[in-house]
């Protein structure tokens, strides 16, 4: 047992540094995500025509072939696949296609300020405020861990991570794009 957690803890710590996301991940596609559509099980010429890498528009579609545009946007990759599937079939374009979705950019979180290693780190998809700091490093010696601000699509939140520690039912659920800020503290 002590042997399997010792692994576990070992492809976390794998996992977290090296930027890599789990291959199970199924993210929720947004809009500016750059997908991968890949048809399979077809005559090459008609995968090639419907296979393709685009980016979701600003009305959350992507404008595939045959079919014209498909609102994917808020969906997991599974669920976008099926409504792409569904689509081919109801258009008689294909009878039993496969289709396969994947957002190939890689996904970050800005943390910056006093912490040790900052920039941007990968998210994943069960990070929290904390883990994302860990992610980065921690915090220096004169962070002010009080005044943390949280900003998400220009909301600004300043939370007290000392609170967190205390209580880590009140971690803050991290989303890609989100940034984090930790002051310097004013007094050392």
């Amino acid at each position: 047992m002590k042997s399997y957690l010792s692994f576990c803890t070992a492809l976390l710590f794998t996992l977290l540094w090296s930027g890599t996301t789990c291959p199970a991940q199924n993210p929720v596609i947004r809009i500016g995500d750059s997908v991968d559509i890949r048809l399979s099980g077809f005559h090459y010429e008609d995968a090639g025509a419907v296979s393709s890498n685009q980016v979701v528009d600003d009305d959350g579609m992507v404008n595939l072939a045959y079919i014209d545009k498909v609102k994917i946007v808020g969906m997991d990759c599974s669920a976008a696949q099926r409504l792409i599937e569904n689509r081919y079939k109801e258009a008689k374009i294909f009878t039993n296609p496969t289709i396969t979705v994947t957002v190939t950019a890689q996904r970050f979180v800005n943390i910056t300020g006093e912490i040790k290693g900052g920039g941007r780190v990968a998210y994943l998809p069960d990070m929290t405020l904390m883990t994302g700091i860990a992610a980065a490093g921690g915090f220096t010696d004169f962070a002010d861990k009080k005044r943390v601000k949280f900003v998400r699509e220009g909301r600004v939140v300043v939370i007290d991570t000392t609170k967190i520690s205390k209580d880590p039912s009140k971690d803050v659920r991290v989303l890609p794009g989100d940034q984090i800020y930790v002051p310097q503290s004013t007094f050392f």
